[in-house]
């Protein structure tokens, strides 16, 4: 499966955001997602993850109660909302897919291009 994030932007602290990740390929609706954040100096970090029916989902502490992730099976596409962005939240974000369907903290195998989210103060 090949994944494309897209939706990054500067925006102000308070702002909201929403990303999107578009994949292709017809098993889309079978894979797990997440999405996954690094910020300048720092290793990637786990933000969201949803399973293969979006029944389950998982949150970093970080970004808990703040953003949300969703799908749509039919648009072969997983969304993260981001609501009451902070500076903190500046960092490339990518989504990525998990054969197993799951809603996985780490162990993912195909990982998208990043998109650019600049959070300013």
């Amino acid at each position: 499966v090949q994944l494309q994030a897209f939706g990054g932007g500067l925006v102000q602290a308070g702002d909201s955001l929403r990303l999107s990740c578009a994949a292709s390929g017809r098993t889309f609706s079978t894979y797990g997602m997440g999405w996954f954040r690094q910020a300048p100096g720092k290793e990637r970090e786990f933000v969201a993850a949803i399973n293969w029916s979006g029944r389950i989902t998982d949150y970093a502490d970080s970004v808990n109660r703040r953003f949300t992730i969703s799908r749509d099976n039919a648009k072969n596409t997983v969304y993260l909302q981001m609501n009451s962005l902070k500076p903190e939240d500046t960092a490339v974000y990518y989504c990525a897919a998990d054969a197993t369907g799951r809603e996985i903290r780490a162990g993912y195998d195909y990982w998208g291009q990043g998109t650019l989210v600049t959070v300013s103060s």
